[in-house]
């Protein structure tokens, strides 16, 4: 059988102990066993920004030629300051776009394919307005995409979050001028928050092809979640130590119909250490051996 492509959240700053910048982020990733990786491009909570001729892109590219890691597989994660749903205020949508716009060109400078974006909130708007709003700036940013596709992250509720259900992303792909530079990443722990039992993953499927199809699933965040069904809260649990289960997940990961889809990681740090080489190692082996608590 094929192996799963399985790799984590990693750092990407010039304190990295694994090297500088991408240079870290790949040998950080490797000392997982990882084959691929998910970075920021720069602080998630802030716009503050290195500029892309000095994070070692030729370097990057060597390493991941050398360990047989494919480019195509490299996610980029956009900072949580882009609300392009808002529908309630201008300044904020309009900052989100243009911000948007400028990690957009960062992936095709480091010549990454896959962004994946939060949608966003609706705050005091209503929610057909924000899922509107949200298709207006994936519209306004789309002469910016040359190679990038924004994968659009499945969210848990929380607050006023929009992108609950996968028929929100259905509306948001009939609706967009460009639906093929449009696409989705399913978040296990999120959509667990938000109602999709894991238990009957074949049941998850089947509403992924009745919606937006398996085609527009272009990655996944595999965590588990420290809530039950239902809870809306959004909290990532270590694999295997949550509520949707070791087995679920292992479900996913090695499904043969996304056997190819980048899945990553994103648990919680132990006691200050990342959990991901015995949760990597566990889940290609499929077995739960190695304790991350």
């Amino acid at each position: 059988m094929e192996k799963p492509i399985l790799g984590s959240h990693v750092g990407m700053s010039k304190a990295n102990k694994h090297g500088e910048y991408l240079i870290g982020s790949v040998n950080e990733a490797l000392s997982y066993g990882a084959n691929t990786l998910m970075i920021y491009t720069g602080p998630p909570q802030n716009s503050k920004r290195t500029q892309t001729d000095k994070l070692h892109i030729e370097e990057f590219n060597k390493i991941l030629a050398q360990n047989n890691i494919e480019k195509r597989n490299i996610i980029v994660h956009a900072p949580y300051i882009i609300n392009i749903s808002n529908p309630v205020n201008q300044t904020t949508w309009d900052f989100g776009v243009d911000f948007l716009k400028q990690e957009i060109q960062r992936c095709e400078d480091l010549g990454v394919n896959i962004l994946v974006l939060h949608p966003g909130a609706r705050l005091k708007g209503e929610y057909i307005d924000a899922l509107n709003a949200l298709i207006k700036g994936l519209n306004a940013v789309a002469s910016v995409q040359k190679n990038v596709i924004i994968a659009l992250e499945t969210m848990s509720g929380k607050g006023t979050e929009v992108g609950l259900t996968l028929k929100d992303f259905k509306y948001v792909l009939d609706n967009v001028n460009e639906p093929s530079k449009v696409a989705v990443c399913l978040d296990t722990c999120h959509m667990h928050d938000a109602g999709y039992d894991f238990n009957d993953w074949n049941s998850i499927k089947k509403e992924i092809e009745n919606t937006i199809t398996k085609e527009k699933v272009v990655c996944f965040h595999l965590n588990d979640s420290k809530n039950p069904l239902l809870a809306h809260k959004d909290r990532h649990e270590n694999i295997g130590y949550g509520f949707i289960g070791f087995d679920n997940l292992l479900s996913v990961l090695w499904d043969d119909d996304y056997i190819k889809v980048p899945k990553i990681l994103e648990t919680p740090y132990v006691e200050d250490k990342p959990p991901y080489k015995e949760e990597i190692d566990n889940l290609i082996n499929k077995k739960f051996t190695k304790k991350v608590k």
